[in-house]
C-alpha cells in the first residue's frame, strides 16, 4: 500500500521553523515525509535533517520521497522521546530545530492491517511500531474491567466508558474480541441509541484511547516535549501539531512551564527560588484555514504551537 499523509498546516510550520539553509532539523514523527519535504526544500548541501518514525514502512516511504533532495539525510527507526539518545548516537548536542506532528498518518488509518479504523475490518493490533509488544487485541482482552473504563474515559473522554468497559467484558467472556468489527458492534451495543445519533462515530473516542495505550501517546509526549526543549540551539524552534485536547493540554502546559518555571507561592513580592524560563513566551495557537479544512477534514481539529529557546 503507497504511503499517503496529507500534511496540516504544511505552510505555517515550515514558515514557523525559520529554516536555516546549513542548520540540523528534527523531525520526529517523520510518516511519509510531508512536512520533511518542505524542511528539506530549505536547507542547503550543509543542512541535515534528521527523520525519526516508530514505523519501518513510514521510514521506506520517506526516503524515497526525500531523495530528491540535496541536502544530509539520516533516518532512524526510534521513538521520538529517545531524541537525545538518538543525537548522541550520531555525536550532536544541539540542533537548530524540531517538528513533532502528533496526528495518526492516513496511511495507517487506512491500511486495514494496522487496525487504526474504527471504518475497516481489521485485527486489534493499533501498533504505531509493530515491534513492539502491546497490541489492542492485549487492551481490549486482558485489561480489567476499570483499567478499560479508566482508558476509555480518561483517553478518549468518553462519557460511556463505564458501559462500554461493562459490554466489552461481558463479550469477551464468550470468546475473544479479535477485530475493529467486533469492537466496533459492541460499542455501538454499550452506547444508548439516542447518543449514537449525535457527534461523531460512536467507535472514534474508544479506538483514540485505545490507540494511546497501545503506543503509550502522552507518556511519550510528556518526556519528548522537555527532550526536544533541552537540546534547541538558542533562537532553535520546536514545533508541535496535536489534533486532540489531551494532546494539546500537555503542549500547552510544558511550554508555559518552561517559559515560568518559578515556583514561588502567590502573594510573594518578588522570586525567591531562582528558576527562570528558557523558552520565549509562546505565541498565539495557529489553526488551520478554512480552505484547508475543506480540502482536507482531517484538519479540522488541529493545532500548532511553536516554542522558541532563548
Amino acid at each position: 500500500m503507497e504511503f499517503k499523509h496529507t500534511s496540516v498546516m504544511f505552510e505555517e510550520t515550515i514558515n514557523g521553523l525559520e529554516l536555516k539553509s546549513n542548520g540540523i532539523y528534527v523531525d520526529g514523527t517523520l510518516g511519509g515525509g510531508g512536512h520533511s519535504s518542505g524542511i528539506c526544500a530549505g536547507l542547503g548541501e550543509g543542512g541535515l535533517l534528521i527523520g525519526i518514525d516508530r514505523d519501518k514502512d513510514a521510514l521506506k516511504a520517506a526516503e524515497k520521497r526525500l531523495s530528491q533532495f540535496t541536502c544530509r539525510k539520516t533516518f532512524i527507526q526510534s521513538n521520538y522521546s529517545d531524541i537525545k539518545e538518538v543525537l548522541s548516537d550520531l555525536g550532536i548536542s544541539q540542533i537548530d530545530g524540531a517538528l513533532l506532528d502528533l496526528g495518526v498518518s492516513s496511511f495507517q488509518l487506512d491500511n486495514p492491517e494496522r487496525g487504526f479504523s474504527y471504518m475497516q475490518e481489521a485485527p486489534l493490533d493499533m501498533r504505531m511500531n509493530r515491534d513492539d509488544d502491546l497490541t489492542a487485541y492485549d487492551v481490549i482482552n486482558n485489561y480489567d474491567k476499570n483499567e478499560l473504563r479508566d482508558i476509555i474515559r480518561d483517553y478518549g473522554e468518553e462519557r460511556w466508558a463505564s458501559r462500554i468497559a461493562d459490554f466489552v467484558v461481558k463479550e469477551r467472556a464468550r470468546k475473544p474480541l479479535e477485530t475493529t468489527t467486533e469492537l466496533v458492534d459492541v460499542i455501538k451495543k454499550a452506547i444508548p441509541a439516542k447518543a449514537r445519533r449525535e457527534g461523531p462515530h460512536p467507535a472514534k473516542r474508544t479506538f483514540q484511547a485505545i490507540r494511546i495505550e497501545v503506543n503509550d501517546e502522552l507518556g511519550k509526549l510528556r518526556i519528548a516535549l522537555d527532550e526536544f526543549l533541552d537540546v534547541l540551539k538558542p533562537g532553535g524552534r520546536l514545533a508541535v501539531i496535536t489534533f486532540h485536547s489531551l494532546e494539546d493540554r500537555i503542549v500547552k502546559e510544558t511550554f508555559k512551564r518552561r517559559f515560568d518555571p518559578c515556583t514561588c507561592p502567590p502573594g510573594l513580592p518578588m522570586c525567591v527560588c531562582g528558576k527562570v524560563g528558557d523558552i520565549e513566551r509562546p505565541g498565539k495557537v495557529i489553526f488551520p484555514t478554512e480552505e484547508e479544512i475543506e480540502v482536507n477534514p482531517r484538519s479540522r481539529s488541529a493545532k500548532l504551537r511553536i516554542a522558541v529557546k532563548k
